[in-house]
């Protein structure tokens, strides 16, 4: 017991080093610079990426495997899970209201490192001998910048993260939520969850997308119109909650000691374990995507840190600080149940049930492509790809009646260890991405003249 004790501790004392202030102002100092090198892209091209992403009218004759919006919602379904709910509040219990602002933030400049990642993905993808396309980090690392070492070393770090963060923690918070509110067995609920991830992990790809593209949409609006409702039916709270945020985001008063340092740290890093910004595991399923141009995908993918966090985490930050209850010793997904409980009675918990259980399931397939995207990269192997199949599914049912500590802690610390490699090939390749957006804003532009359906009036 002692020297369990002693493990945990190390690997806390890791995850806090890696996880610590030089890792995330690496992040969103990322994130700052290409937005000034893009020109404030994610903001003046917003609308025309969001009408791209979910246009009735998508690409069926480039390259690719899947669409647009089935790239977008594989990419949401991975990062739209737990962080969402239980993510928040612990950044609101720790941090205090303020850390909600900062998450904002950070998303805002997250945006442009998610744009300057999926064009990458896509200019240095490759066909594959299945004749499905393979790309992401561990390919522009490799063929762009010139360092097969670093891709090695992220898609090592990503397989790992995916039997972690991607599939065991999330079905272990789907077998807890489904026990503490309907009593069901967690090996039962394992069992049941493994089968439903079987059936469409091993149709690859095309069968992830069709998923994840009824899936995602169905319990995203699901989640945000019943936050909605409870935020615009206490309207009258809205203002001083919205004021809070912002004021404690420069004074940290809601912190003990008054840490503004904590309240950035926290706020920037639940951003960052939501949307994965910088992360490096979104653009694997960018570079899937049927499309002709970079940079038309990448709006396309910028539009998922926009959905995750400056939509959905906010409808969550929002009504728990109007709740004022993570003054109280609740946290994480406990809290948000209860926040919503609160003003919507017994079905506010039972909306939040059902959005831990398909947000965790969503991230559970989503995160079985990156997996399997990065074996097959150090593999070259289709049997290693089966075998790795067959062994994330057995990992659902195990997770779902274990005990998680050590498992988030090796995860947190993959996912930090991902990052690295990510980042110095965004930098590194900067000139790239500005290159190649020049060159599609030149294609927009011949579409505005011709009036192609691609171009959004």
């Amino acid at each position: 017991m002692e020297e369990k004790s002693t493990l945990m501790q190390t690997i806390d004392s890791i995850n806090s080093f890696i996880w610590g202030p030089p890792l995330l102002i690496l992040l969103v100092g990322t994130g700052i610079y290409l937005t000034l090198r893009l020109s404030f892209l994610q903001f003046s091209t917003l609308p025309y990426a969001l009408k791209l992403a979910f246009s009735r009218t998508q690409d069926k004759k480039s390259e690719g495997d899947i669409s647009h919006f089935q790239s977008l919602m594989t990419a949401l379904a991975a990062t739209v899970g737990t962080g969402n709910i239980a993510g928040v509040a612990t950044a609101v219990v720790i941090g205090g209201p303020g850390a909600v602002f900062w998450m904002w933030l950070s998303a805002l400049f997250g945006m442009a490192t998610k744009y300057a990642e999926a064009i990458l993905a896509v200019k240095y993808r490759e066909k594959g001998e299945n004749g499905e396309m393979a790309g992401g980090p561990m390919y522009y690392l490799e063929k762009g910048l010139g360092q097969k070492w670093l891709g090695i070393a992220f898609a090592a770090f990503a397989a790992i993260a995916a039997f972690g963060i991607g599939n065991t923690v999330q079905s272990n918070s789907v077998a807890d939520v489904i026990e503490s509110n309907w009593g069901i067995n967690p090996w039962v609920t394992g069992g049941l969850l493994a089968l439903f991830t079987g059936i469409v992990i091993l149709g690859g790809i095309r069968s992830i997308g069709r998923a994840v593209a009824f899936i995602v949409p169905v319990m995203a609006l699901f989640y945000v119109i019943a936050g909605l409702i409870l935020i615009i039916s206490n309207i009258s709270l809205v203002p001083s909650a919205v004021s809070l945020i912002f004021s404690d985001a420069f004074t940290g008063q809601a912190v003990a000691g008054g840490a503004l340092g904590v309240v950035i740290q926290y706020g920037v890093a639940r951003g960052v374990f939501s949307n994965e910004a910088g992360l490096g595991s979104a653009p694997i399923a960018a570079a899937a995507a049927r499309t002709d141009y970079p940079g038309r995908q990448a709006l396309v993918s910028m539009t998922q840190v926009f959905i995750d966090t400056i939509i959905i985490c906010s409808i969550t930050g929002i009504a728990l600080v109007m709740g004022n209850l993570y003054i109280g010793d609740l946290k994480g997904a406990a809290l948000t149940s209860a926040t919503f409980e609160f003003f919507l009675g017994p079905i506010g918990s039972i909306i939040v049930a059902l959005g831990m259980i398909f947000f965790a399931y969503s991230t559970i397939l989503g995160w079985s492509y990156y997996g399997e995207k990065c074996i097959g990269y150090l593999f070259k192997s289709p049997s290693a790809i089966f075998i790795y199949r067959i062994a994330y599914v057995l990992a659902v049912v195990l997770g779902a009646g274990a005990s998680l500590n050590l498992v988030w802690g090796l995860a947190d610390i993959m996912n930090g260890l991902m990052a690295i490699p990510n980042l110095i090939g965004l930098l590194g390749l900067s000139g790239v991405v500005v290159a190649e957006t020049h060159r599609f804003k030149k294609q927009m532009r011949a579409e505005k003249a011709t009036n192609s359906p691609y171009h959004s009036e």
